[in-house]
């Protein structure tokens, strides 16, 4: 018996042992290793194309503006730029943003080197923005005051593409147009940086910081401002201070500002005391002008731009400003980095939109496509609306800046509050549109959420600029406001006249006399509390003037002259509404208080 088992047990092993057929009789692989079977359903990802081609908006806004001798250049150029942006330059981003910067304080040696290390495709794009004359083009002046206009709409079509490398263009161009106003008082440094933040060369081509957050600053660079500056006998300046936050920390020079140190050792606190310096981070050899990189930020966006705290220890700085002048002369390059910043956010609206309304005809749900379902295209309707508004508003900015200064004071913050905010609402609801995949990371949308909140801070909050509008008023005596009326009257005159605009354009015209009637009848204690509802009616009445304007053109489609209806139809006077609501009085205040600590156990500190 035992010997029959011992058999059979043999047996049994050796049948196991046997290679099993990799086919079954009914011809289907059974081998141990096989690919998986994911089933013939894939998800179409949405494609980009050509960004100029694709934004009838931006075309019909310089066939209607730009001189016919300019227009077939400028056009002929943005529609090759537009095919780039959509295919080299987005492929570079996708690099920056897999290979972030990192920063090399000491080598093996112990040798402190304070190396930032950058993705190639950084480097790349530095070059291209200099082939592309992206800052050049608004300063050769080859088609007159038309050259702004053309290289807002060039930055238009690259900022979403450019992997942040937008930021040290911005300060670039705002570090450009503050040293053109020096060139009489400076010559040779006009001539040695001047020429180079807007050369077409890129082994010439610099780029700028700006340096002003400090530790206690923020936005109240005059109470935070600590970097002092002591004289030298060669007219230059030693500078000592540490930066909170400076982007494109790989920038070749920087403009900061500093208190300079009197004879008798002390220095003048607040705005006055506040001077401007141009500063080079390294010498020609590539050494480091006595600055230390302490630590990169590690920021829920914008990653692929390196943002770093600096300590200044004795780095030679050159004096712009007159002594005591620092925030004035600072004022041209933060008129164009807010700019800018409005104009990053309107082309992030747009590109969300672009993929969006793509994915939309390639994608099916409940066995229609998405693009047929009419809550996902009112959505997508309301959402375009956003962006058109927010980037004509930035491509009519430039075209005021000859106009009166005091409307150009109110019309930036306003345009850099207002879009930026409306971004990142705008963003977040297209992520939506693409279901679980717009929360997936390897899809590259998250970040375009991810970089566009910093547009409502950087540059000055809401808050902030909200105050900022006030002052504009406050500083002009209210006839700032006249200015902006009557601005947005000469806008909306052609469209008193059209049939279908008519309604809209009243609506405008009723909205901007009551926020103007109702802003000066506010107690003084009410005004700093509704300083932001002010600014969002001022922005929504001019957006509405401009939608209107746009839509009562000749040349109008049927869809410019839906998108300002609908826009007309929303509160165009939110400061009125919350206003008759009773939420700017002391007892609004004291509640809003209360309710905001309530439980909180630090009453002291209130």
């Amino acid at each position: 018996m035992a010997t029959s088992r011992r058999k059979q047990t043999q047996a049994s092993q050796d049948s196991d042992n046997k290679a099993k057929s990799p086919v079954d009789k009914s011809g289907h692989a059974t081998a141990p290793f096989a690919h998986a079977r994911l089933g013939s359903f894939f998800q179409a990802r949405p494609v980009l194309h050509n960004q100029y081609l694709q934004d009838s908006l931006l075309v019909s806004y310089l066939r209607r503006h730009l001189p016919k001798e300019n227009l077939l250049t400028v056009t002929h150029d943005l529609e090759r730029f537009g095919g780039r942006v959509a295919g080299e330059i987005y492929d570079l981003s996708l690099q920056m943003e897999a290979e972030q910067p990192r920063l090399e304080q000491i080598d093996a040696w112990g040798n402190r080197v304070d190396k930032l290390i950058t993705s190639s495709a950084w480097s790349r794009m530095k070059e291209i923005s200099a082939e592309e004359g992206l800052i050049a083009c608004g300063y050769e002046r080859k088609f007159g005051e038309w050259s702004r206009l053309y290289q807002i709409a060039k930055f238009y079509l690259f900022e979403p593409s450019g992997g942040l490398y937008g930021c040290p263009l911005a300060m670039t161009n705002g570090a450009a147009k503050t040293l053109e106003l020096y060139k009489s008082q400076f010559p040779a440094l006009y001539e040695r940086a001047f020429t180079r933040l807007t050369s077409r060369d890129p082994k010439l081509f610099w780029t700028s910081g700006q340096w002003m957050t400090e530790k206690q600053g923020g936005s109240d660079v005059a109470g935070g401002t600590e970097t002092i500056a002591v004289a030298r006998p060669d007219g230059s300046y030693k500078l000592y201070g540490y930066k909170w936050f400076s982007s494109a920390t790989d920038a070749d020079v920087t403009l900061t500002l500093a208190r300079i140190v009197g004879q008798d050792g002390t220095v003048l606190e607040g705005t006055k005391g506040l001077t401007l310096f141009y500063l080079e981070l390294r010498d020609d050899n590539g050494t480091m002008n006595n600055i230390q990189m302490l630590k990169l930020k590690n920021k829920l966006g914008t990653k692929q731009l390196p943002t770093a705290e600096l300590l200044i220890d004795g780095a030679r700085a050159y004096r712009l400003s007159e002594e005591g002048r620092g925030v004035a002369a600072m004022a041209n390059m933060l008129t164009l980095t807010r700019i800018h910043t409005a104009m990053g956010a309107a082309s992030a609206m747009r590109r969300i939109v672009n993929l969006a309304r793509d994915y939309a005809t390639r994608r099916k749900a409940f066995g229609k496509m998405l693009n047929r379902h009419p809550l996902h295209m009112h959505t997508l309707a309301g959402m375009e609306i956003s962006r058109l508004l927010g980037r004509q508003e930035v491509l009519s900015m430039d075209n005021t800046l000859a106009a009166e200064n005091e409307v150009l004071r109110l019309l930036v913050p306003l345009a850099k509050l207002y879009v930026s905010k409306q971004a990142v609402a705008v963003v977040s609801e297209a992520l939506e549109s693409f279901g679980g995949q717009g929360y997936i990371e390897d899809t590259d949308l998250p970040r375009i959420l991810r970089d566009t909140q910093v547009n409502a801070i950087w540059e000055g909050t809401t808050n902030i600029l909200s105050l900022d509008v006030l002052r504009a008023v406050h500083k002009s005596a209210g006839s700032v406001l006249n200015h902006f009326r009557n601005s947005v009257m000469v806008r909306i005159g052609p469209a008193m006249e059209c049939q279908g605009l008519h309604e809209s354009a009243y609506r405008v015209e009723n909205a901007v006399k009551d926020v103007l009637q109702f802003a000066t009848s506010l107690p003084q204690s009410s005004v700093e509390m509704s300083a932001r509802e002010f600014a969002y009616s001022l922005a929504r009445i001019y957006m509405g003037a401009l939608l209107l304007e746009h839509a009562a053109h000749h040349e109008a489609t049927p869809s410019d002259v839906y998108t300002a209806q609908r826009w007309c139809e929303k509160d165009l006077s939110p400061l009125c509404t919350h206003g008759k609501n009773g939420n700017f009085t002391e007892r609004s205040l004291k509640g809003n208080m209360d309710l905001v600590f309530d439980g909180y156990l630090e009453k002291s500190r209130l």
